[in-house]
């Protein structure tokens, strides 16, 4: 009888993990000069510091989307279908965890960083694995666990994007594709079989329109993160439930009470 509650071979999820963080701990021991790239329009022009650090990043994101492609592949319920959406928030994780890792000095707190940022790693890769067949009894708590950490992984950029400082310009692709990616993982979660690219999409373009809002505010790393996060979920949790045919009215309150409550706990902190 074929195992439906079959979780990743612990060789592979291991081999995929510590390519990543080995990816990580390499900038660690590699130069960190930077080269600028500039890039001039009429009479403005903009620059950019690019590093190892920078390189080794990207690569750490594409070798996670490779590596949970590969670590499907095993999956016994897999077949032919396409992994694209399992790819979305390993990539997207591995990316988010490069920003601390890649400002913090050497000492206690890079461990500790780079030793939550492997854990939580192979936790998206474990639950990664398991939603892919829908009659495992662990479906519901893995599908429960990615949507958490989606939200998590876009706290955490929002506030080491604050922390870090980068001009506006720079700030707001990182912030646009970020809501995209986290509201189509989760709306997919959420309405399998569907790609919700038209809410996706509205839903990171406000999201954008409220961060240059509140980029000049004088507001803590924190508070900005809880900010935009509260409305990013009021969306998601909205389109959800109205693609599911919810009344509008039933599905317009738990986005307004978690809206209220993250934006009470961004006041708090202040």
């Amino acid at each position: 009888m074929e195992n439906r509650s079959a979780l990743p071979g612990a060789d592979r999820l291991g081999v995929l993990t510590a390519a990543v963080l080995l990816t990580f701990a390499l900038t660690r021991l590699l130069p960190a000069d930077a080269v600028e790239l500039r890039f001039t329009i009429g009479q403005f022009y903009l620059t950019y510091p690019v590093n190892l650090t920078t390189i080794l990043t990207l690569l750490a994101g594409g070798l996670a989307a490779t590596g949970m492609d590969w670590l499907l592949r095993g999956h016994p319920a897999f077949g032919q279908r396409a992994p694209a959406e399992h790819w979305l928030l390993p990539t997207l994780a591995t990316l988010v965890a490069g920003v601390p890792l890649g400002v913090l000095p050497n000492g206690l707190s890079w461990w500790v960083t780079f030793a939550v940022a492997g854990l939580a790693l192979a936790i998206v890769f474990i639950a990664e694995y398991i939603v892919v067949d829908p009659a495992s009894p662990n479906y519901a708590t893995a599908t429960a666990l990615l949507t958490a950490l989606s939200f998590a992984v876009y706290l955490v950029l929002l506030t080491a994007l604050r922390s870090t400082g980068p001009r506006l310009i720079l700030a707001l692709p990182s912030i646009f594709a970020a809501s995209g990616l986290v509201s189509l993982r989760v709306l997919r979660l959420r309405v399998p079989g569907r790609w919700e690219l038209a809410w996706a999409g509205g839903i990171a373009l406000i999201s954008t329109q409220l961060a240059s809002a509140l980029h000049y505010w004088p507001v803590s790393p924190i508070r900005f993160g809880l900010l935009l996060l509260g409305p990013l979920y009021a969306l998601v949790s909205l389109a959800g439930s109205l693609e599911e045919k919810t009344p509008v009215r039933r599905a317009a309150l738990e986005p307004i009470i978690v809206l209220a409550l993250t934006w009470a706990a961004a006041a708090l902190l202040g």
